[in-house]
Protein backbone atom coordinates (compact mmCIF):
# COMPACT_ATOMS: atom_id res chain seq x y z
CA UNK A 1 0.00 0.00 0.00
CA UNK A 2 1.44 3.38 -1.01
CA UNK A 3 2.64 5.75 1.73
CA UNK A 4 3.99 8.51 -0.56
CA UNK A 5 2.31 11.88 -0.05
CA UNK A 6 2.62 13.01 -3.68
CA UNK A 7 0.86 11.54 -6.68
CA UNK A 8 2.72 11.55 -9.99
CA UNK A 9 0.26 12.60 -12.68
CA UNK A 10 1.00 13.03 -16.41
CA UNK A 11 1.86 16.60 -17.41
CA UNK A 12 -0.76 16.39 -20.17
CA UNK A 13 -3.55 16.14 -17.57
CA UNK A 14 -6.49 18.51 -18.09
CA UNK A 15 -7.72 20.81 -15.34
CA UNK A 16 -11.22 22.28 -15.07
CA UNK A 17 -13.01 24.41 -12.50
CA UNK A 18 -16.56 25.65 -12.31
CA UNK A 19 -18.76 27.22 -9.67
CA UNK A 20 -22.47 26.45 -9.59
CA UNK A 21 -24.80 28.72 -7.62
CA UNK A 22 -28.37 27.60 -6.91
CA UNK A 23 -31.34 29.69 -5.86
CA UNK A 24 -34.68 28.08 -4.96
CA UNK A 25 -37.32 30.71 -5.81
CA UNK A 26 -40.59 30.52 -3.88
CA UNK A 27 -44.02 31.48 -5.23
CA UNK A 28 -43.66 34.68 -3.24
CA UNK A 29 -40.38 35.35 -5.04
CA UNK A 30 -41.99 34.88 -8.47
CA UNK A 31 -44.89 37.13 -7.47
CA UNK A 32 -42.53 40.11 -7.29
CA UNK A 33 -42.23 39.87 -11.10
CA UNK A 34 -44.88 40.13 -13.82
CA UNK A 35 -44.19 36.56 -14.96
CA UNK A 36 -41.52 33.86 -14.75
CA UNK A 37 -40.17 35.10 -18.10
CA UNK A 38 -39.88 38.64 -16.72
CA UNK A 39 -38.04 37.21 -13.70
CA UNK A 40 -35.57 35.31 -15.87
CA UNK A 41 -35.03 38.29 -18.16
CA UNK A 42 -34.26 40.68 -15.31
CA UNK A 43 -32.04 38.27 -13.40
CA UNK A 44 -30.11 37.10 -16.46
CA UNK A 45 -29.42 40.71 -17.50
CA UNK A 46 -28.20 41.49 -13.99
CA UNK A 47 -26.07 38.34 -13.97
CA UNK A 48 -24.41 39.06 -17.30
CA UNK A 49 -23.73 42.69 -16.35
CA UNK A 50 -22.05 41.66 -13.11
CA UNK A 51 -20.06 38.98 -14.96
CA UNK A 52 -18.74 41.66 -17.32
CA UNK A 53 -17.72 43.77 -14.32
CA UNK A 54 -15.71 40.84 -12.93
CA UNK A 55 -14.26 39.85 -16.34
CA UNK A 56 -15.87 36.41 -16.11
CA UNK A 57 -16.11 35.31 -19.72
CA UNK A 58 -17.80 31.88 -19.63
CA UNK A 59 -21.08 32.14 -17.72
CA UNK A 60 -24.53 30.59 -18.10
CA UNK A 61 -27.95 31.41 -16.64
CA UNK A 62 -30.03 28.23 -16.33
CA UNK A 63 -33.76 28.14 -15.51
CA UNK A 64 -34.93 24.79 -16.88
CA UNK A 65 -34.27 22.47 -13.89
CA UNK A 66 -31.55 20.55 -15.73
CA UNK A 67 -28.34 19.68 -13.91
CA UNK A 68 -25.14 21.10 -15.46
CA UNK A 69 -22.36 18.56 -16.04
CA UNK A 70 -18.97 19.96 -17.11
CA UNK A 71 -16.16 18.11 -18.89
CA UNK A 72 -12.93 19.02 -20.67
CA UNK A 73 -12.92 18.83 -24.47
CA UNK A 74 -10.77 20.36 -27.17
CA UNK A 75 -13.94 21.65 -28.89
CA UNK A 76 -16.83 23.52 -27.29
CA UNK A 77 -20.18 21.72 -27.14
CA UNK A 78 -23.36 22.08 -25.11
CA UNK A 79 -25.90 19.25 -25.23
CA UNK A 80 -29.22 18.95 -23.45
CA UNK A 81 -30.98 15.80 -22.32
CA UNK A 82 -34.20 15.51 -20.33
CA UNK A 83 -32.34 15.89 -17.01
CA UNK A 84 -28.90 17.31 -17.84
CA UNK A 85 -27.00 20.08 -19.57
CA UNK A 86 -23.63 18.80 -20.74
CA UNK A 87 -20.90 21.40 -21.23
CA UNK A 88 -17.68 20.38 -22.97
CA UNK A 89 -14.99 23.05 -23.22
CA UNK A 90 -11.30 23.91 -23.15
CA UNK A 91 -10.71 26.59 -20.49
CA UNK A 92 -7.71 27.89 -22.39
CA UNK A 93 -9.73 29.03 -25.40
CA UNK A 94 -13.50 28.90 -24.95
CA UNK A 95 -15.75 31.73 -23.80
CA UNK A 96 -19.55 31.86 -23.75
CA UNK A 97 -22.53 33.73 -22.33
CA UNK A 98 -25.89 31.99 -22.56
CA UNK A 99 -29.32 31.87 -20.96
CA UNK A 100 -31.14 28.52 -20.96
CA UNK A 101 -34.78 29.11 -20.11
CA UNK A 102 -37.86 26.91 -20.38
CA UNK A 103 -40.79 29.07 -21.57
CA UNK A 104 -43.96 29.29 -19.46
CA UNK A 105 -42.29 27.40 -16.64
CA UNK A 106 -41.53 28.17 -13.00
CA UNK A 107 -38.11 26.66 -12.39
CA UNK A 108 -37.65 24.98 -9.02
CA UNK A 109 -34.04 26.14 -9.11
CA UNK A 110 -32.38 29.05 -10.86
CA UNK A 111 -28.74 28.20 -11.49
CA UNK A 112 -25.77 30.43 -12.26
CA UNK A 113 -22.86 28.55 -13.83
CA UNK A 114 -19.34 29.99 -13.94
CA UNK A 115 -16.67 28.15 -15.96
CA UNK A 116 -13.05 29.05 -15.25
CA UNK A 117 -11.02 30.21 -18.25
CA UNK A 118 -7.36 30.77 -19.03
CA UNK A 119 -4.23 28.83 -18.13
CA UNK A 120 -3.05 27.36 -14.81
CA UNK A 121 -6.58 26.68 -13.62
CA UNK A 122 -5.54 25.03 -10.34
CA UNK A 123 -3.00 27.74 -9.49
CA UNK A 124 -5.58 30.47 -10.13
CA UNK A 125 -8.58 28.69 -8.60
CA UNK A 126 -8.72 30.81 -5.43
CA UNK A 127 -8.64 34.04 -7.42
CA UNK A 128 -11.46 32.75 -9.66
CA UNK A 129 -13.52 31.80 -6.61
CA UNK A 130 -12.99 35.24 -5.06
CA UNK A 131 -14.33 36.95 -8.19
CA UNK A 132 -17.35 34.66 -8.32
CA UNK A 133 -18.02 35.16 -4.60
CA UNK A 134 -17.90 38.94 -5.04
CA UNK A 135 -20.35 38.72 -7.95
CA UNK A 136 -22.76 36.54 -5.98
CA UNK A 137 -22.86 39.02 -3.10
CA UNK A 138 -23.73 41.85 -5.52
CA UNK A 139 -26.29 39.63 -7.27
CA UNK A 140 -27.99 38.69 -4.00
CA UNK A 141 -28.17 42.34 -2.93
CA UNK A 142 -30.28 43.08 -6.04
CA UNK A 143 -32.81 40.28 -5.43
CA UNK A 144 -36.28 40.86 -3.91
CA UNK A 145 -36.19 41.58 -0.18
CA UNK A 146 -37.19 38.07 0.91
CA UNK A 147 -35.47 35.35 2.97
CA UNK A 148 -33.16 33.77 0.38
CA UNK A 149 -30.27 31.33 0.46
CA UNK A 150 -27.81 30.81 -2.36
CA UNK A 151 -26.02 27.46 -2.38
CA UNK A 152 -22.50 27.76 -3.76
CA UNK A 153 -20.63 24.70 -5.07
CA UNK A 154 -17.04 24.94 -6.28
CA UNK A 155 -16.03 21.96 -8.44
CA UNK A 156 -12.50 21.20 -9.61
CA UNK A 157 -11.46 18.31 -11.85
CA UNK A 158 -8.14 16.87 -12.93
CA UNK A 159 -8.44 14.29 -15.73
CA UNK A 160 -5.72 12.12 -17.24
CA UNK A 161 -5.01 8.73 -18.82
CA UNK A 162 -3.71 6.25 -16.26
CA UNK A 163 -1.76 4.61 -19.09
CA UNK A 164 -0.14 7.79 -20.47
CA UNK A 165 3.38 6.48 -19.76
CA UNK A 166 2.66 3.23 -21.62
CA UNK A 167 1.69 5.31 -24.66
CA UNK A 168 4.96 7.25 -24.61
CA UNK A 169 4.18 10.30 -22.45
CA UNK A 170 6.84 9.96 -19.76
CA UNK A 171 6.68 13.40 -18.12
CA UNK A 172 4.83 13.64 -14.81
CA UNK A 173 4.21 16.29 -12.17
CA UNK A 174 4.21 15.54 -8.44
CA UNK A 175 0.90 16.70 -6.95
CA UNK A 176 0.27 16.84 -3.22
CA UNK A 177 -3.43 17.36 -4.07
CA UNK A 178 -4.12 19.58 -1.08
CA UNK A 179 -7.69 20.04 0.08
CA UNK A 180 -9.55 22.98 -1.47
CA UNK A 181 -9.90 24.73 1.86
CA UNK A 182 -6.14 24.46 2.55
CA UNK A 183 -5.31 25.83 -0.90
CA UNK A 184 -7.77 28.70 -0.58
CA UNK A 185 -6.64 29.51 2.96
CA UNK A 186 -3.04 29.82 1.78
CA UNK A 187 -4.17 32.31 -0.89
CA UNK A 188 -6.24 34.37 1.57
CA UNK A 189 -9.56 33.26 0.10
CA UNK A 190 -11.79 32.90 3.16
CA UNK A 191 -14.89 30.73 2.80
CA UNK A 192 -18.04 31.00 4.93
CA UNK A 193 -18.90 28.48 7.63
CA UNK A 194 -20.40 25.95 7.71
CA UNK A 195 -18.95 24.38 4.59
CA UNK A 196 -18.71 20.87 3.22
CA UNK A 197 -15.82 19.27 1.30
CA UNK A 198 -15.89 16.15 -0.86
CA UNK A 199 -12.97 14.50 -2.67
CA UNK A 200 -13.19 11.47 -4.93
CA UNK A 201 -12.02 9.87 -8.17
CA UNK A 202 -14.01 8.22 -10.94
CA UNK A 203 -13.16 5.99 -13.88
CA UNK A 204 -15.48 5.02 -16.72
CA UNK A 205 -14.47 1.69 -18.28
CA UNK A 206 -15.96 1.10 -21.76
CA UNK A 207 -17.23 -2.45 -22.26
CA UNK A 208 -15.49 -3.10 -25.56
CA UNK A 209 -15.96 -6.25 -27.60
CA UNK A 210 -12.51 -7.46 -26.54
CA UNK A 211 -13.19 -6.80 -22.86
CA UNK A 212 -16.48 -8.70 -22.98
CA UNK A 213 -14.60 -11.62 -24.50
CA UNK A 214 -11.98 -11.41 -21.73
CA UNK A 215 -14.78 -11.47 -19.15
CA UNK A 216 -16.28 -14.54 -20.85
CA UNK A 217 -19.69 -13.03 -21.53
CA UNK A 218 -21.93 -15.87 -22.71
CA UNK A 219 -25.62 -16.06 -23.62
CA UNK A 220 -26.30 -12.43 -22.64
CA UNK A 221 -25.57 -13.21 -18.99
CA UNK A 222 -24.79 -9.58 -18.16
CA UNK A 223 -25.37 -10.09 -14.45
CA UNK A 224 -22.54 -12.62 -14.23
CA UNK A 225 -20.21 -10.22 -16.06
CA UNK A 226 -21.08 -7.34 -13.73
CA UNK A 227 -20.66 -9.58 -10.70
CA UNK A 228 -17.22 -10.62 -11.93
CA UNK A 229 -16.12 -6.97 -12.36
CA UNK A 230 -17.67 -6.00 -9.02
CA UNK A 231 -15.80 -8.79 -7.23
CA UNK A 232 -12.45 -7.72 -8.69
CA UNK A 233 -13.23 -4.08 -7.84
CA UNK A 234 -14.09 -4.96 -4.24
CA UNK A 235 -10.96 -7.08 -3.83
CA UNK A 236 -8.55 -4.41 -5.12
CA UNK A 237 -10.20 -1.70 -3.00
CA UNK A 238 -9.88 -3.80 0.14
CA UNK A 239 -6.29 -4.67 -0.73
CA UNK A 240 -5.34 -0.98 -1.05
CA UNK A 241 -7.39 0.36 1.83
CA UNK A 242 -10.08 2.25 -0.08
CA UNK A 243 -13.06 2.11 2.26
CA UNK A 244 -15.64 4.22 0.41
CA UNK A 245 -16.39 3.10 -3.13
CA UNK A 246 -19.14 2.46 -5.66
CA UNK A 247 -19.66 0.35 -8.77
CA UNK A 248 -22.20 1.77 -11.24
CA UNK A 249 -23.27 -0.22 -14.30
CA UNK A 250 -26.86 0.88 -14.86
CA UNK A 251 -26.22 3.40 -17.65
CA UNK A 252 -26.80 6.42 -15.40
CA UNK A 253 -24.45 9.32 -14.70
CA UNK A 254 -22.98 8.90 -11.19
CA UNK A 255 -23.25 11.82 -8.75
CA UNK A 256 -21.35 11.64 -5.47
CA UNK A 257 -22.79 13.40 -2.43
CA UNK A 258 -22.21 13.67 1.31
CA UNK A 259 -24.70 11.56 3.28
CA UNK A 260 -25.01 14.33 5.86
CA UNK A 261 -26.60 16.48 3.15
CA UNK A 262 -28.11 14.10 0.55
CA UNK A 263 -29.49 10.58 0.33
CA UNK A 264 -28.85 8.03 -2.42
CA UNK A 265 -31.52 8.19 -5.13
CA UNK A 266 -31.88 7.98 -8.90
CA UNK A 267 -33.93 9.13 -11.86
CA UNK A 268 -33.94 8.14 -15.51
CA UNK A 269 -30.44 9.59 -16.12
CA UNK A 270 -28.71 10.23 -12.80
CA UNK A 271 -27.52 7.94 -10.02
CA UNK A 272 -26.94 9.88 -6.81
CA UNK A 273 -24.90 8.06 -4.17
CA UNK A 274 -24.18 9.36 -0.68
CA UNK A 275 -21.24 8.53 1.58
CA UNK A 276 -20.45 9.27 5.21
CA UNK A 277 -16.89 10.50 4.82
CA UNK A 278 -16.49 10.93 8.58
CA UNK A 279 -16.72 7.16 9.14
CA UNK A 280 -13.80 4.76 8.78
CA UNK A 281 -16.17 1.84 8.16
CA UNK A 282 -16.27 0.29 4.69
CA UNK A 283 -19.09 1.61 2.49
CA UNK A 284 -19.68 0.01 -0.90
CA UNK A 285 -22.60 0.80 -3.19
CA UNK A 286 -23.38 -1.19 -6.34
CA UNK A 287 -25.92 -0.43 -9.05
CA UNK A 288 -26.50 -2.71 -12.03
CA UNK A 289 -29.28 -4.66 -13.72
CA UNK A 290 -28.81 -8.25 -14.84
CA UNK A 291 -30.76 -7.73 -18.09
CA UNK A 292 -29.25 -4.38 -19.12
CA UNK A 293 -26.02 -4.23 -21.14
CA UNK A 294 -24.47 -0.77 -20.75
CA UNK A 295 -21.74 0.91 -22.79
CA UNK A 296 -19.46 1.52 -19.81
CA UNK A 297 -19.16 0.73 -16.12
CA UNK A 298 -18.09 3.33 -13.56
CA UNK A 299 -15.79 2.95 -10.58
CA UNK A 300 -15.96 5.57 -7.82
CA UNK A 301 -13.35 5.97 -5.08
CA UNK A 302 -14.35 8.39 -2.30
CA UNK A 303 -11.85 9.87 0.16
CA UNK A 304 -12.74 9.87 3.83
CA UNK A 305 -11.50 12.38 6.37
CA UNK A 306 -8.75 9.92 7.33
CA UNK A 307 -7.45 9.95 3.72
CA UNK A 308 -6.25 13.57 3.92
CA UNK A 309 -2.60 13.39 4.98
CA UNK A 310 -0.60 16.56 5.56
CA UNK A 311 -3.70 18.36 4.20
CA UNK A 312 -3.40 16.56 0.87
CA UNK A 313 -4.81 13.56 -1.02
CA UNK A 314 -1.65 12.44 -2.83
CA UNK A 315 -1.40 9.20 -0.83
CA UNK A 316 -5.09 8.46 -1.44
CA UNK A 317 -4.70 8.85 -5.20
CA UNK A 318 -1.60 6.64 -5.22
CA UNK A 319 -3.73 3.91 -3.65
CA UNK A 320 -6.41 4.51 -6.29
CA UNK A 321 -3.79 4.18 -9.04
CA UNK A 322 -2.49 0.92 -7.56
CA UNK A 323 -6.01 -0.48 -7.24
CA UNK A 324 -6.78 0.42 -10.85
CA UNK A 325 -3.59 -1.18 -12.12
CA UNK A 326 -4.45 -4.40 -10.28
CA UNK A 327 -8.01 -4.30 -11.62
CA UNK A 328 -7.02 -3.61 -15.23
CA UNK A 329 -4.36 -6.31 -15.05
CA UNK A 330 -6.95 -8.82 -13.88
CA UNK A 331 -9.33 -8.05 -16.77
CA UNK A 332 -6.41 -7.87 -19.23
CA UNK A 333 -6.63 -4.31 -20.51
CA UNK A 334 -3.81 -3.28 -22.86
CA UNK A 335 -2.14 -0.14 -21.43
CA UNK A 336 -0.44 0.72 -24.73
CA UNK A 337 -3.78 0.66 -26.59
CA UNK A 338 -6.61 1.26 -24.12
CA UNK A 339 -7.43 4.60 -22.52
CA UNK A 340 -8.40 4.64 -18.87
CA UNK A 341 -9.33 8.21 -17.96
CA UNK A 342 -9.09 8.99 -14.26
CA UNK A 343 -11.01 12.03 -13.04
CA UNK A 344 -9.97 13.46 -9.68
CA UNK A 345 -12.72 15.64 -8.19
CA UNK A 346 -12.61 18.19 -5.40
CA UNK A 347 -15.82 19.92 -4.29
CA UNK A 348 -16.55 22.49 -1.62
CA UNK A 349 -19.97 23.97 -0.86
CA UNK A 350 -21.53 26.53 1.46
CA UNK A 351 -24.61 28.73 1.84
CA UNK A 352 -24.44 32.45 1.19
Amino acid sequence: MSTAHRAYIPTNAHSNQYVLVELKPSDEFYQTFKSPEACYDKLSRLFFRLAEDESLSNVHFIANDKLPVVRYHSEYYCFQTQKQMLFFYNPKYHEAQNAFIKPDYKARKIRLLFLATGSDIRANSAQFHRRVHRLIKHFKAELPDLPLELKVRDHQHLSYDLFARDKGHKETYAYKLRSLYARYEKRNCDLPQPRSELTYATVALPLSRRLKQNLKLHDHDYGAMYKRIETVFTDVCEKHGIAHRAFVANGKTPLVRNSQVDISEQNSELQKMSFDTTSDDAQQLSFYEDDNLVEAVNFIFVAGQHDCHERGYGRFMNRVHEALKDLTGDIKLRPEHDDLIVRFYQHISYIL
